[in-house]
């Protein structure tokens, strides 16, 4: 299950629109600062590196999924991608599937992200029939 939208109306993605355009490039640490943002709600703990080198055109963010699971994220034009399996740690050798989204990338890393986000999305859902009616 592919999950590419946001359950919060709080949590809009400010993935695109906080970016910074450097000409045709997008700053990706203003981006990535933002895909922690999005998705902090639904992970044991979320940030961007301050031991990785980031610039305009990488950023490296560390995730713990609610399982307990440690990865170290690159974040590029391409998308994202796990690039370790501990905080800060980057494997050149290693060669994973690059995701459109942090939602996809995290949906096929955890369960229980998939599990919080179905749970947001029905909280939210119960708040808007419950103003309907």
């Amino acid at each position: 299950m592919e999950v590419d939208c946001q359950a919060e109306e709080s949590m809009v993605s400010a993935f695109d629109e906080e970016s910074v355009e450097l000409g045709d490039v997008k700053d990706m640490r203003l981006e990535a600062e933002a895909v922690v943002n999005d998705v902090l709600f639904a992970v044991s703990e979320m940030h961007v590196s301050q031991s990785l080198n980031s610039a305009s055109d990488v950023a490296y963010i560390n995730v713990e999924t609610r399982e307990g699971n440690r990865y170290c994220l690159e974040l590029t034009e391409a998308g994202l991608r796990v690039v370790g399996y501990a905080f800060d740690q980057v494997n050149e050798n290693l060669t994973t599937q690059y995701h459109e989204t942090v939602y996809s990338l995290l949906d096929t890393l955890s369960p229980g992200y998939r599990e919080a986000f179905g749970n947001a999305l029905l909280q939210r859902l119960e708040r808007l029939k419950q103003n309907g009616q």
